[in-house]
């Protein structure tokens, strides 16, 4: 280590850069920086779309069996099941609802819509089964008559107990009110689910 510096000054043992002109005394040995790199982000993660209003989605296969099971269970209470059109749009609103609430999400008016008509599909099944059973059941007591006799004593309901078994005992009659209470109970279902709809969205 030089003891001057080439402007004069003395320099103190192992100085880096004379403290009177600056000049720097020795070779600084260049520390290279490590480049680092920029670690790229993962692509922000999509929303997932909800699922089509169809019986292809559990959740509202799940809701739509939940309205319909409560519909056909206040359709065999007696005294409150002459309104039936009534519980058929309730059952549709509820739908909506339930859907809903275990979604989230917002229904339009046309899911609300698809929604009840889920609904109503389902409600018609369960009622066919349970007409079904109703027929076997019949079988099993010895057939309509014996079903005509043990109804005797509903004398303030004959004339609709009448008039369902002149349905019962006519195929086409039969099937002609089945489709019927298909398609009524369908649309209204379907309206129910678009009411709900209509009105849940404005919350």
């Amino acid at each position: 280590m030089p003891e001057f510096c080439t402007c004069g000054a003395q320099l103190p043992p192992d100085a880096r850069f004379c403290h009177k002109c600056g000049k720097p005394q020795r070779e600084e040995p260049m520390v290279e920086r490590e480049e680092v790199l920029a670690v790229p982000l993962p692509p922000p993660v999509a929303a997932a779309a909800p699922l089509p209003l169809n019986f292809q989605n559990p959740t509202a296969l799940r809701v739509g069996l939940l309205a319909a099971g409560l519909l056909c269970v206040v359709m065999m209470i007696p005294g409150i099941n002459y309104a039936a059109v009534i519980w058929w749009l309730a059952a549709g609103y509820f739908s909506v609802w339930i859907y809903r609430r275990r979604t989230g999400q917002r229904l339009n008016v046309r899911g609300g819509a698809r929604m009840g008509w889920i609904t109503g599909v389902l409600s018609c099944a369960i009622l066919t089964l349970l007409f079904a059973f109703f027929m076997l059941a019949i079988r099993q007591m010895g057939g309509l008559a014996a079903l005509k006799d043990s109804l005797k004593d509903f004398s303030f309901q004959q004339g609709s107990v009448d008039e369902a078994l002149r349905i019962l005992q006519d195929p086409s009659k039969m099937l002609r009110s089945l489709i019927a209470t298909f398609i009524l109970l369908t649309l209204t279902c379907t309206a129910g689910g678009a009411l709900g709809a209509k009105i849940l969205g404005k919350d």
